[in-house]
């Protein structure tokens, strides 16, 4: 098997854990800003209207509504100036790519919001993630002994009250 220098470049630059969405959720994407010699995060919440491309060159966009005109950024989910992405809402969508919002304002711009169930499934697939994701990495999340004593002094038992 030969060397693949592409291959290998796109492993160095993966991210280990990415974020678990889809097209129809509201996002707040936190993005490394260089002004100057000075960094910060901004925040950018919106619609995922797509997810598009595989691998290291997935991309996603997310679209809000700035002063009554639609602002559009896509993100490679791989990047470095890409710290966090954080899944604000559920949205209940029937297709992948959300183009048609484009055309509509105000009121129609609303997405479904995802059933109890739906929501619940999602918890547990992003828990399975963060296990998978624990055992990968070889680190156990172990409570340290601070920890384990706020929770034994926290776990008093109940004193019956007296009537």
């Amino acid at each position: 098997m030969a060397f693949d220098p592409i291959q290998h470049v796109e492993k160095t630059y993966a991210k280990s854990r990415l974020p678990i969405f889809k097209a129809g959720d509201t996002v707040e994407v936190r993005v490394k800003i260089q002004e100057g010699d000075k960094e910060r995060i901004q925040p950018f919440i919106g619609t995922v209207i797509r997810m598009k491309g595989s691998g290291i060159r997935k991309t996603f966009t997310v679209r809000r509504i700035v002063a009554g005109e639609g602002v559009e950024r896509t993100f490679p989910i791989h990047s470095p100036f890409v710290t966090g992405v954080r899944v604000q809402k559920l949205g209940r969508v029937r297709r992948s790519k959300l183009y048609y919002l484009r055309d509509r304002v105000g009121k129609a711009t609303r997405i479904l919001e995802a059933t109890a169930e739906e929501r619940a499934r999602f918890e547990e697939m992003t828990a399975e993630a963060d296990l998978l994701h624990s055992e990968k990495s070889g680190r156990r999340e172990e409570k340290s002994d601070d920890e384990e004593e706020k929770s034994a002094s926290s776990e008093q038992p109940a004193v019956p009250s007296s009537k």
